[in-house]
């Protein structure tokens, strides 16, 4: 038997099968003899979600050997992709295609289909998240066959797979609409946080990806814009990007968690400390550079979307909230556009992003459920991979399309192959 853990550590279980096929015969394979035995099957992408979205005591399936560029049809933009393909390697091969996804997270290292499956964002009021660019969808049913996906033949199957949580059946593979690879200039500085709040909108509006982290204790924001430029990129030294993103926003931050951790009284001064330190920087590269960074201390997260007009307000009480808790990690930020994916968090509205962290080892169940409290009250919708005490039953009135989703699942999973205890918990059950 092998235990499977996810990144962050706090989520594990141990499943009765770990398959790792190689191509859809072998998907096939594993899904009719789950079938057969009466067993669940779940899917494991990069292990990124922090919630037990995975966890089974059934089949496990491994799709990072189905980790492929099927096509590529440069005059279009349309990429045919495995599921198991990462983001991050997905970025690195299409650049040299003169491809690029049009928007990405602030961490890339999650496969394509969990990604998308989650609903998972960059940041930008005029861009949707990363399932938006799903034109089609090939998925591995529980008794074996494989259906495709897409606006045309399926529309309602189309709008819920995108944004699935896993619960229709196997994303092996999907064709993405990228754009023409592109330069950014990401610019990093402090700014006070009522002056960003003060001028919201041209923040959100002047720039193509704007966002900004904050800590409870500190008046500074650390903003984040990244801009389109015709420039030619300038990739950093590798002694500046480990200075940068090694040492100083990895090793020493984790080391001053780990103070706070033990030494709660101290916070307020290493939130004080920590906003001071994040000073300007300039970056000019290629875009998957500049959106992504390195993460190597470990964490728990939740993160809600709220409807973009109450950012302002959102934002304030969760800043005050933090304060009452031992918690030395940042909130961050982030503006996406609306999308139609059936199950997308930011489904139907502009949206504001706010994520709150809690660092391994400290207690992060009271933090959280205040948090869920503030966003409840502005109808917030969880991120269906970060943690969050939602139910099919409170969550329903949140999604207008909440029916149709379940429609589709019921169609494609009939049996409930697909689903686990947080499915049920979150999607509700098949009978």
């Amino acid at each position: 038997m092998t235990n499977w853990v996810n990144w962050a550590g706090d989520q594990r279980c141990a499943p009765a099968t770990v398959a790792s096929p190689r191509d859809l015969a072998e998907v096939s394979g594993v899904l009719t003899e789950a079938a057969a035995r009466g067993s669940t099957v779940r899917v494991a992408g990069a292990g990124h979600s922090f919630t037990d979205a995975v966890l089974t005591d059934g089949v496990l399936m491994d799709l990072s050997r189905m980790n492929r560029i099927l096509d590529i049809d440069g005059s279009t933009g349309l990429v045919r992709v495995q599921g198991g393909l990462t983001l991050d390697a997905a970025s690195a091969a299409l650049h040299t295609a003169g491809l690029a996804f049009p928007n990405l997270g602030d961490i890339d290292v999650q496969t394509i289909a969990g990604a998308t499956a989650t609903g998972t964002h960059g940041t930008g009021a005029r861009l949707p998240n990363l399932s938006a660019a799903v034109e089609s969808v090939q998925v591995a049913l529980a008794d074996g066959t494989h259906v495709e996906l897409d606006a045309a033949s399926d529309p309602d199957g189309w709008r819920a797979a995108r944004v699935s949580v896993g619960a229709l059946g196997v994303v092996t593979a999907m064709t993405l609409r990228m754009v023409p690879s592109f330069v950014l200039e990401g610019v990093e500085r402090p700014v006070p946080v009522e002056e960003v709040l003060a001028d919201l909108d041209s923040y959100l509006d002047d720039n193509d990806h704007f966002e900004f982290y904050m800590f409870a204790h500190s008046p500074i924001a650390m903003t984040k814009r990244n801009n389109v430029v015709d420039l030619v990129e300038q990739p950093r030294g590798k002694a500046v990007d480990w200075l940068a993103d090694i040492l100083l926003s990895n090793h020493t931050f984790d080391a001053l968690c780990r103070l706070g951790r033990v030494q709660p009284r101290l916070i307020p001064w290493i939130h004080r400390g920590a906003a001071h330190a994040g000073s300007y920087r300039r970056q000019v590269d290629r875009s998957y550079r500049v959106f992504a960074s390195p993460r190597l201390f470990r964490f728990t997260e939740m993160e809600y979307a709220v409807p973009r007009e109450h950012s302002v307000d959102a934002i304030r009480e969760i800043k005050e909230l933090t304060k009452r808790f031992h918690v030395t990690m940042p909130i961050e930020v982030r503006w996406v556009a609306p999308d139609d994916a059936l199950l997308s968090p930011a489904g139907g509205r502009e949206t504001c992003y706010i994520a709150v962290h809690q660092f391994r080892g400290a207690e992060w169940e009271p933090y959280f459920r205040a948090c869920e409290q503030v966003f409840d009250r502005y109808a917030g919708r969880p991120h269906w991979g970060k943690r969050h005490f939602q139910t099919a039953a409170t969550l329903r009135e949140r999604y207008p399309d909440w029916e149709r989703f379940a429609a589709v699942r019921r169609r494609l999973d009939p049996s409930g192959l697909f689903a686990n205890d947080y499915v049920h918990r979150v999607l509700g059950r098949l009978d």
